[in-house]
C-alpha cells in the first residue's frame, strides 16, 4: 500500500473576514526552534495593510454600536472554540516556541482562559472606568469611556499564542477593531487562531491578521491616517521602536510602548484603558 502523502495547509492572511493571499504573492519560510521547516507563511505588503485597515474601519461602527453583553458573549465563545482546538494549538505552540508538551499546554490553557476573562469584563467597563462626577450646579456630569477606533497591534514576537492573545483581546473588548502584525517567527498558532476568529461570531473585519516582516508593514500602519492608536508590543528593535513612535507622533496617534515579558501575569485593565477615550457628558437635572 503507498504511503499518504500529508495534506499540506496553505497559510493566508485574515482580512475582513476572508483568508486571501497577499497581494504581492510572496512568502516566507517559518522554522521551529531548531531551524526545521515548518510552513510557508504569507508575506504581507504595504497593500495587504491598508486593506486591514479599511476592513477595520469599515467593521468598527457595527462592533462599537453592539451591545457589551454580546460582545462579551463573541469573546466567550472564542474561548469555546480554541477549547475545542487545544490539541492543535498545543502542537503548534509547542513547535513554535520550542516548549514541551506540558508547558505548550500550559500556554494554550492560560490563553484560553484569558479570552474567558476579558470577556467577563466586557459589561463592567463602564461602571469601573467611567464615573458620576460633582458639578456647581444644577446638572449631572458623566465621564463615560468610548473605544478610541482602529487599533494597530505589532503582536509579541516570542509568546506567539498567549501574547498574543493578551495583546488582541483587550482592544477589541470595548468596541475597538484591530489590525494585528503576528510573531514573525512564530506565526503558526496566528494563522489557527485567525480560523478560531472566523468561526466563533467575531464579525468580519473586526480583527484583521497580518504575517510578515515587522520593519516592512509595521511602518505603513504607524504612518496610516486611519489608525487611530498603536501598541507596539512586538516591537523589539530600539531603532525601529522609534521610527514607529515618531511615525505615530505625525499624526497623532495613541502609541502604547512595550511594557512586559511576562504575558502569565496578572493582566489588570491598564491595556483595555490605553485603548479607550473618555467623553464627558452634561445633563441638565429635571429635564
Amino acid at each position: 500500500m503507498a504511503a499518504r502523502l500529508e495534506v499540506r495547509k496553505t497559510y493566508k492572511l485574515y482580512i475582513g473576514g476572508a483568508f486571501p493571499r497577499s497581494e504581492s504573492g510572496r512568502s516566507y519560510e517559518v522554522a521551529d526552534t531548531k531551524g526545521r521547516f515548518l510552513a510557508n507563511a504569507a508575506l504581507a505588503s504595504r497593500k495587504d495593510a491598508r486593506d486591514a485597515v479599511v476592513a477595520a474601519r469599515k467593521a468598527f461602527g457595527g462592533w462599537t454600536k453592539a451591545t457589551a453583553y454580546n460582545r462579551g458573549q463573541i469573546l466567550y465563545r472564542v474561548a469555546e472554540v480554541m477549547e475545542g482546538r487545544r490539541a492543535q494549538f498545543v502542537d503548534e505552540v509547542a513547535a513554535a516556541e520550542g516548549l514541551t508538551a506540558r508547558r505548550a499546554e500550559a500556554a494554550v490553557e492560560a490563553a484560553i482562559d484569558r479570552w474567558v476573562w476579558y470577556a467577563g469584563w466586557a459589561d463592567k467597563l463602564p461602571q469601573v472606568l467611567g464615573s458620576t462626577n460633582p458639578v456647581a450646579g444644577p446638572y449631572y456630569n458623566f465621564s463615560v469611556p468610548e473605544p478610541t477606533g482602529v487599533v494597530a497591534v505589532v503582536a509579541p514576537q516570542e509568546s506567539s499564542l498567549l501574547g498574543l492573545v493578551s495583546v488582541l483581546a483587550p482592544v477589541i473588548v470595548s468596541g475597538n477593531t484591530t489590525v494585528v502584525l503576528a510573531s514573525e517567527n512564530r506565526p503558526l498558532p496566528a494563522f489557527t487562531l485567525s480560523e478560531v476568529l472566523a468561526t466563533s461570531d467575531v464579525p468580519g473585519g473586526v480583527v484583521n491578521l497580518l504575517t510578515g516582516r515587522v520593519a516592512e508593514v509595521a511602518p505603513w500602519l504607524a504612518s496610516h491616517m486611519d489608525v487611530n492608536a498603536i501598541d507596539l508590543a512586538g516591537a523589539d528593535d530600539a531603532a525601529l521602536r522609534t521610527e514607529l513612535e515618531i511615525a505615530a507622533a505625525d499624526n497623532v496617534k495613541r502609541v502604547r510602548r512595550p511594557d512586559t515579558d511576562d504575558w502569565t501575569a496578572d493582566p489588570g485593565l491598564a491595556r483595555i484603558r490605553s485603548f479607550l477615550e473618555t467623553k464627558t457628558v452634561w445633563h441638565p437635572i429635571g429635564v
